[in-house]
C-alpha cells in the first residue's frame, strides 16, 4: 500500500492546471530552441522565464512520436521487417533518429 506521502503528491497533481498560450511560431521557436539548448523541456523554460520553480535538468531525456498501424507498416516496408516485429522497427527508427542527428550536427559545425 502506498504510503501516506506518496497519495499527496498524487493530490497535487490532480489540482495542478494545465494552461496554454496561443503565441507566434517565432515565439514558440524560441522557447523551444532555448530550451533545448539548456537540456529543459520547454515547459521548464517557461517556469524559468516566469520565476517559478521547475527541474534543473530533464528527467528522461528523450523524444517521442505516436506511430499508428500503418506508420508500423510503412517502416515495416522501408526496411524490409515484419510490420508485427515492432522492437526491430523500433531499433532501426533509432539508429536512423541517431543518424540525422550525426550528420546534422557535423553539418552545423562546418
Amino acid at each position: 500500500m502506498a504510503k501516506k506521502q506518496d497519495w499527496s503528491r498524487e493530490e497535487q497533481a490532480v489540482q495542478a492546471v494545465q494552461m496554454a498560450f496561443d503565441l507566434s511560431n517565432d515565439i514558440q521557436r524560441a522557447f523551444r530552441v532555448s530550451a533545448a539548448m539548456q537540456d529543459m523541456t520547454t515547459a521548464d523554460m517557461v517556469r524559468k522565464v516566469l520565476h517559478l520553480p521547475y527541474r534543473k535538468g530533464r528527467a528522461r531525456p528523450r523524444l517521442t512520436v505516436t506511430l499508428k498501424d500503418e506508420d508500423f507498416e510503412l517502416l515495416a516496408r522501408k526496411y524490409e521487417l515484419d510490420p508485427q516485429d515492432r522492437a526491430v522497427i523500433r531499433q532501426r527508427v533509432a539508429e536512423e533518429l541517431q543518424g540525422f542527428a550525426r550528420q546534422y550536427l557535423t553539418a552545423s559545425d562546418q
